[in-house]
Protein backbone atom coordinates (compact mmCIF):
# COMPACT_ATOMS: atom_id res chain seq x y z
CA UNK A 1 0.00 0.00 0.00
CA UNK A 2 3.10 2.51 1.11
CA UNK A 3 4.83 1.66 -2.33
CA UNK A 4 1.65 2.54 -4.03
CA UNK A 5 1.48 5.57 -2.66
CA UNK A 6 4.91 6.83 -3.19
CA UNK A 7 4.32 5.62 -7.04
CA UNK A 8 1.35 8.05 -7.20
CA UNK A 9 3.42 10.50 -5.30
CA UNK A 10 5.88 10.35 -7.81
CA UNK A 11 3.70 10.47 -11.14
CA UNK A 12 1.42 12.70 -9.76
CA UNK A 13 3.67 15.21 -7.77
CA UNK A 14 7.11 15.28 -9.47
CA UNK A 15 7.06 14.19 -12.36
CA UNK A 16 5.31 16.99 -13.78
CA UNK A 17 7.39 19.78 -12.08
CA UNK A 18 10.73 17.38 -13.93
CA UNK A 19 8.89 17.86 -17.41
CA UNK A 20 7.95 21.39 -17.26
CA UNK A 21 10.55 22.32 -20.13
CA UNK A 22 13.25 20.37 -22.84
CA UNK A 23 15.62 20.75 -25.36
CA UNK A 24 18.94 19.57 -26.13
CA UNK A 25 21.39 22.92 -25.09
CA UNK A 26 24.54 21.31 -26.24
CA UNK A 27 27.63 22.38 -28.56
CA UNK A 28 30.39 24.69 -29.30
CA UNK A 29 28.37 27.50 -30.48
CA UNK A 30 28.59 30.65 -29.66
CA UNK A 31 31.60 29.42 -26.96
CA UNK A 32 33.41 26.48 -25.84
CA UNK A 33 30.37 25.13 -23.90
CA UNK A 34 27.02 26.92 -23.59
CA UNK A 35 26.13 28.96 -20.31
CA UNK A 36 23.71 26.95 -17.97
CA UNK A 37 20.05 28.66 -17.74
CA UNK A 38 18.90 30.13 -14.64
CA UNK A 39 17.19 26.84 -13.37
CA UNK A 40 19.56 24.89 -10.99
CA UNK A 41 19.69 21.66 -13.12
CA UNK A 42 23.18 22.99 -14.24
CA UNK A 43 26.71 23.00 -13.27
CA UNK A 44 29.62 24.18 -15.32
CA UNK A 45 33.42 24.80 -14.96
CA UNK A 46 32.74 28.11 -17.30
CA UNK A 47 30.22 29.67 -15.22
CA UNK A 48 30.72 32.31 -12.13
CA UNK A 49 27.75 31.95 -10.71
CA UNK A 50 27.95 30.18 -7.65
CA UNK A 51 25.13 28.09 -7.58
CA UNK A 52 26.54 26.39 -11.04
CA UNK A 53 30.09 26.71 -10.61
CA UNK A 54 32.17 23.68 -10.32
CA UNK A 55 35.87 23.48 -10.83
CA UNK A 56 37.67 22.10 -14.25
CA UNK A 57 39.35 19.10 -14.46
CA UNK A 58 43.23 19.20 -13.98
CA UNK A 59 45.83 16.98 -15.83
CA UNK A 60 49.02 16.99 -17.16
CA UNK A 61 51.02 15.70 -20.30
CA UNK A 62 49.38 15.10 -23.57
CA UNK A 63 45.99 16.19 -23.93
CA UNK A 64 45.07 13.56 -26.52
CA UNK A 65 46.10 11.00 -23.93
CA UNK A 66 43.96 12.69 -21.19
CA UNK A 67 40.95 12.98 -23.89
CA UNK A 68 40.91 9.27 -24.72
CA UNK A 69 41.61 8.92 -20.89
CA UNK A 70 38.36 10.37 -20.02
CA UNK A 71 36.36 8.81 -23.14
CA UNK A 72 37.12 5.70 -21.63
CA UNK A 73 36.36 6.10 -17.79
CA UNK A 74 32.67 7.75 -19.19
CA UNK A 75 32.38 4.04 -21.46
CA UNK A 76 32.48 2.08 -18.57
CA UNK A 77 29.92 4.76 -16.50
CA UNK A 78 26.45 3.03 -15.67
CA UNK A 79 24.06 4.16 -17.96
CA UNK A 80 26.27 6.76 -19.91
CA UNK A 81 26.50 6.74 -23.47
CA UNK A 82 29.53 8.83 -25.25
CA UNK A 83 27.33 10.33 -28.17
CA UNK A 84 30.73 12.74 -29.45
CA UNK A 85 34.22 12.84 -29.45
CA UNK A 86 35.85 15.73 -31.44
CA UNK A 87 39.22 17.18 -31.06
CA UNK A 88 38.79 19.33 -28.07
CA UNK A 89 35.00 18.80 -27.08
CA UNK A 90 33.24 15.14 -26.00
CA UNK A 91 29.28 14.97 -25.35
CA UNK A 92 27.81 12.00 -23.39
CA UNK A 93 24.31 11.42 -22.34
CA UNK A 94 23.82 10.15 -18.82
CA UNK A 95 20.41 8.41 -18.04
CA UNK A 96 18.32 8.00 -14.57
CA UNK A 97 18.15 5.34 -13.27
CA UNK A 98 13.84 5.09 -12.81
CA UNK A 99 12.03 7.83 -15.41
CA UNK A 100 15.38 7.80 -18.07
CA UNK A 101 15.41 11.39 -18.32
CA UNK A 102 18.66 12.28 -20.44
CA UNK A 103 21.18 14.82 -19.42
CA UNK A 104 24.14 16.10 -21.21
CA UNK A 105 27.19 15.89 -19.85
CA UNK A 106 29.89 17.61 -22.18
CA UNK A 107 33.73 18.42 -21.71
CA UNK A 108 35.63 21.03 -23.81
CA UNK A 109 39.80 20.54 -23.58
CA UNK A 110 42.07 23.53 -23.14
CA UNK A 111 45.66 21.85 -24.21
CA UNK A 112 47.54 25.00 -23.78
CA UNK A 113 46.50 25.51 -19.34
CA UNK A 114 45.90 21.60 -19.21
CA UNK A 115 42.44 21.94 -18.22
CA UNK A 116 39.18 20.23 -19.24
CA UNK A 117 35.90 22.56 -19.08
CA UNK A 118 32.86 20.53 -17.79
CA UNK A 119 29.35 21.04 -17.99
CA UNK A 120 26.74 18.73 -16.74
CA UNK A 121 22.85 19.84 -17.51
CA UNK A 122 19.62 18.45 -17.29
CA UNK A 123 17.57 18.15 -20.76
CA UNK A 124 14.37 18.85 -18.80
CA UNK A 125 12.58 19.92 -16.08
CA UNK A 126 13.37 22.55 -13.48
CA UNK A 127 15.58 21.05 -10.52
CA UNK A 128 17.51 18.01 -10.50
CA UNK A 129 18.08 17.92 -6.77
CA UNK A 130 22.13 17.89 -7.17
CA UNK A 131 22.39 15.08 -9.87
CA UNK A 132 24.13 16.94 -12.13
CA UNK A 133 26.85 18.56 -9.35
CA UNK A 134 26.67 15.00 -8.19
CA UNK A 135 28.23 13.13 -11.15
CA UNK A 136 30.49 15.76 -12.08
CA UNK A 137 32.15 15.10 -8.32
CA UNK A 138 31.99 11.31 -8.99
CA UNK A 139 33.51 11.53 -12.27
CA UNK A 140 36.62 13.88 -10.73
CA UNK A 141 37.26 11.06 -8.12
CA UNK A 142 37.30 8.73 -10.75
CA UNK A 143 39.50 10.60 -12.61
CA UNK A 144 41.83 11.38 -9.88
CA UNK A 145 42.01 7.50 -9.24
CA UNK A 146 42.69 6.79 -13.07
CA UNK A 147 46.05 6.75 -15.41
Amino acid sequence: MRSDFVVRYALGCVLPLLMCCGGNPTGLAPGPLNACPDSPNCVSSMDPREKHAVEPFRYAGDWTAARDRLVRLLAEMTRTRVVTVQEKYIHAECRSRIFRFVDDLEFYFVPEAGVIHVRSAARTGYSDFGVNRRRVEEIRRLWAGTK
